[in-house]
């Protein structure tokens, strides 16, 4: 059978699960499987646990799973930009475990990477190490953390070809590359969608051999932007020196 899939909810067919932990892709909208989530909500799972750098905000992105009370636990770094997750974990009702960012991107990597657990000096001394077993190396006290696997993870590429083969496109490859390891199915959404022989193996950074289903995004996908931020036009006159 084929990997390409004719829409989110055939790719997520027999994948999805009361209770399962997902990696889902993205730093704030940037990057994220919108379509992919929205299949998710769609089908109704609950008891989720999610690993993913942010919470999306309130009406896009994995947001929109937590408007459904779909998710009863999120791994992240940063949950500023979403209310409805404030609301739902000062009530109690949402389970949060905070890493550091750079310690969360290596978790991932590390579970792609088959390796149990690694030692990190970020977050020692703090409410991050509580709980866990530390080790000291040269001198040095470090914490230890364990890598993350996900039972699935949902990934955006800026092309793929029909084997699965992933290319991002600048900072929209944030978490997706190391997220495509580390979970037991992967499933991708592309905005282009080619043929193998297409890309050029030198800017291939997912091997096809992680993706095991992925779907191309369709006519007029909308990347929502998470805050529009542009510089104030100075003058032609401020800028050359010319009168215009």
């Amino acid at each position: 059978m084929g990997k390409v899939y004719p829409d989110a909810k055939a790719a997520l067919a027999g994948a999805l699960r009361d209770g399962m932990v997902i990696l889902s892709g993205g730093f704030g909208l940037c990057g994220i499987p919108s379509l992919l989530i929205e299949a998710i909500r769609d089908s109704g799972v609950k008891d989720l646990t999610i690993v993913s750098n942010n919470a999306g905000i309130d009406d896009a992105g994995l947001g929109l799973l937590l408007q459904t009370r779909q998710v009863r636990k999120m791994v992240s770094s940063y949950v500023g930009e979403n209310a409805t997750f404030a609301r739902q974990y000062l009530a109690g009702e949402l389970e949060i475990e905070f890493n550091p960012q750079g310690t969360l991107a290596e978790r991932i990597r590390a579970g792609g990477a088959g390796i149990p657990a690694f030692y990190t000096k970020t977050g020692v001394g703090t409410a991050v190490a509580e709980g866990k077993p530390t080790a000291e190396f040269d001198g040095e006290t470090y914490v230890q953390e364990r890598g993350i696997v996900g039972d699935l993870a949902i990934i955006h590429a800026w092309m793929g070809d029909t084997e699965g083969n992933l290319v991002y496109r600048r900072t929209a490859r944030n978490f997706n590359p190391v997220m495509a390891t580390a979970a037991k199915l992967t499933v991708a959404q592309v905005e282009h969608l080619v043929q193998p022989g297409d890309l050029d193996p030198d800017h291939i950074v997912t091997p096809g051999i992680f993706v095991k289903r992925l779907i191309q995004c369709p006519p007029g996908y909308e990347k929502r932007i998470e805050q529009r931020t542009v510089r104030k036009r100075e003058p032609a006159t401020a800028a050359t020196g010319e009168e215009v």
